[in-house]
């Protein structure tokens, strides 16, 4: 997916989170998306995303030749995030087809590889409000990670992971990633991003 964004900016009331971001993301591009906690890197990955909508400027999401409406544009993005959750009253197994149906997999993936990727197949019927917050997050970054989508957007995706996970998870991203777009928000723990080839930094673009 390739994603235009011209002097995008985003206020809540009378605050200015961000303004005067001007980037191209193109097709296959790897981006951290760097600042502190509180510093907009969250509100910007939703709005690349097209879960906000700027308050100035304008953004193109595109595929190909096709543009695709705003509307439109939750159904080619898989994201990992802390303040998104997880279906707790859901057993793993049921978790997993739940999101499946709205998010396909990766070719030659379905419950239980998603669950043995994440190290979980020993929980399939267990139900995830029994789960370890590790354990959650690993949840959550293999069912965003192993999802088809052009555009996958990680927000400080190494919460809550120990060392072992950490290392997981960068080898399962660096596995799966292919030719898709990825944005990364981290408060600068390297690991997070260390696929990146290009880092911006959201302090640049406040006020």
């Amino acid at each position: 997916m390739n994603i235009a964004l011209q002097h995008i900016g985003r206020t809540f009331g009378r605050e200015v989170v961000f303004r005067g971001v001007t980037l191209e993301l193109r097709t296959g591009s790897r981006t951290a998306l760097l600042g502190p906690n509180g510093s907009g890197k969250s509100t910007l990955l939703q709005v690349i995303g097209g879960a906000l909508i700027p308050t100035e400027g304008h953004i193109t999401h595109r595929t190909g030749a096709h543009t695709i409406p705003q509307e439109e544009v939750y159904r080619h993005v898989s994201i990992a995030a802390p303040y998104l959750g997880l279906y707790e009253e859901l057993t793993l197994e049921q978790a997993i087809a739940f999101h499946a149906r709205f998010k396909p997999l990766l070719s030659g993936f379905g419950v239980r590889e998603v669950a043995r990727t994440a190290y979980l197949e020993n929980a399939l019927h267990k139900q995830v409000s029994h789960f370890s917050s590790g354990m959650k997050q690993r949840l959550k970054l293999a069912l965003a990670i192993l999802s088809d989508t052009p555009l996958l957007l990680l927000d400080e995706p190494t919460s809550n992971l120990d060392a072992e996970a950490i290392a997981w998870f960068g080898a399962v991203l660096e596995q799966h990633i292919g030719q898709r777009t990825l944005v990364v928000a981290s408060n600068r723990q390297t690991a997070e991003y260390a696929l990146c080839t290009a880092t911006i930094e959201i302090g640049a673009y406040k006020g």
